[in-house]
């Protein structure tokens, strides 16, 4: 996903796609551990996603705290 489909989400959407994301990255390392991953490119992918919307989120708290003085 690019960076431009998280900006266009509301901060309650962005923590719910940060879940999403945390749940799966955690199935990922659970799948690698047992030797099940098949694909392994998706780790990498889903922990940049994660930062992504971390970054975004911060983005648009740190601009509502601004305008909302």
């Amino acid at each position: 996903m690019a960076a431009e489909k998280f900006t266009d989400m509301t901060p309650d959407q962005l923590d719910d796609e940060l879940v999403k994301l945390k749940k799966e990255q955690f199935n990922l390392r659970f799948q690698a551990a047992s030797g099940q991953l098949e694909n392994t490119a998706r780790v990498r992918v889903v922990r940049r996603d994660i930062a992504r919307v971390m970054t975004v989120a911060r983005q648009k708290r740190g601009s509502a705290a601004t305008t909302g003085r």
